[in-house]
């Protein structure tokens, strides 16, 4: 099977049926096998997607905020069975420490980031800084879901709680931490914390989300009545999301990772271990991962080895990355439009799995 047609023929299938439009990546042992782009880079159609374009990645940040916490924990600036209230004593819930944000066992409530940082874009009319998150927890008055470490519940103002560890144990802006300690090491040099509703976008490259209105026609996603508070009310938030990078720069992050230029193999692995929980079960365990670590889903695959991977979804994007550790094998899809046909996304990620796992699509 010739590899590098199978993927592009995947894509392209993908792509008419509304399902993919952004860029893609596949690479064995540090060495592209395919590589390309399909579909625009904006509501507007104003320009193409290209190769090289950068794209928001949701979700598949939390991988890199968990990085930042690991650098700052080898330097000794912060422990991973500290207690969160250590270092900001107006936190609501006693108990929770570093760890247990890291693997989203904290026990705090399942916030959704809508509904804290909706009003105040819709009220006061702007956008809430992320050193704000505690005292939006704090004003919601609720208390704890269950206790620290009994059970698992993914969230993202968990991690936006790590970034501000970031900050204060760090004495630095969470967007320069971030790119002098882990983008410039890891050669990501298209990369960085950007908030661009917020800012602008610093470049044409930047692709804009797109949502697909009830109309069936494509709009961007922080001008959409269905995403727009979601979208630019949480835009200054931090930790869960707001890395923009590319394909070639997670290729390069998955080659740094594997020569130790910015973790070591021994703090990897700690950031794939399973973690027990109190209440039984592994943190994140499913039917499709062995578990959630420090910002990595992972499992062992039969015939692959340990697999570590992460999506990303806003409104308007749908992003992913998997790296295929023993096998030295890389993916990395990045979709700036919602797909209109969900089970042909599937396809196509399950499609690239199978080739990547030495099978065919």
């Amino acid at each position: 099977m010739d590899k590098k047609t199978a993927i592009e023929a995947l894509a392209r299938a993908a792509y008419e049926k509304s399902s993919f439009n952004g860029a893609w990546l596949y690479a064995e042992d540090g060495e592209i096998v395919s590589k390309g782009a399909l579909g625009r880079a904006d509501a507007e159609n104003s320009s193409p997607v290209r190769e090289d374009s950068i794209f928001e990645m949701a979700s598949v940040t939390k991988m890199f905020t968990a990085t930042a916490v690991m650098l700052l924990a080898r330097e000794g600036k912060l422990g991973l069975d500290d207690d969160f209230t250590g270092y900001f004593p107006e936190y609501p819930y006693g108990g929770v420490t570093i760890r247990h944000l890291l693997t989203h066992t904290s026990g705090m409530p399942g916030f959704s980031v809508r509904r804290l940082v909706g009003p105040i874009l819709e009220k006061e009319k702007r956008i809430p800084e992320n050193s704000e998150i505690i005292r939006l927890i704090r004003e919601t008055g609720e208390g704890p879901a269950y206790a620290p470490g009994e059970a698992y519940g993914y969230s993202d103002v968990g991690y936006m709680l790590l970034a501000e560890a970031v900050e204060k144990v760090s004495g630095m802006k969470f967007e320069e931490f971030m790119r002098e300690n882990v983008f410039v090491p890891s050669g990501m040099k298209d990369s960085g914390i950007y908030h661009t509703r917020r800012d602008g976008r610093p470049s044409d490259r930047f692709t804009r989300n797109m949502v697909l209105e009830e109309s069936g026609a494509y709009a961007p996603s922080d001008v959409s009545e269905l995403s727009r508070s979601y979208v630019v009310g949480s835009d200054g938030m931090n930790g869960c999301d707001y890395l923009y990078t590319t394909v070639f720069d997670m290729l390069a992050w998955d080659r740094a990772l594997r020569g130790e230029k910015t973790l070591t193999l021994e703090e990897q692995r700690l950031m794939y271990s399973p973690t027990p929980l109190a209440g039984g079960g592994i943190a994140g365990a499913d039917e499709e991962d062995d578990g959630y670590g420090f910002g990595w889903r992972f499992k062992n695959e039969p015939g692959a080895g340990l697999v570590v991977r992460h999506t990303g979804n806003m409104p308007g994007l749908a992003t992913w990355f998997e790296r295929f550790v023993d096998a030295d094998r890389v993916i990395v899809v990045l979709n700036c439009r919602t797909p209109a046909d969900e089970a042909a996304f599937r396809s196509f990620k399950t499609g690239l799995e199978e080739i990547a796992k030495g099978g065919r699509p």
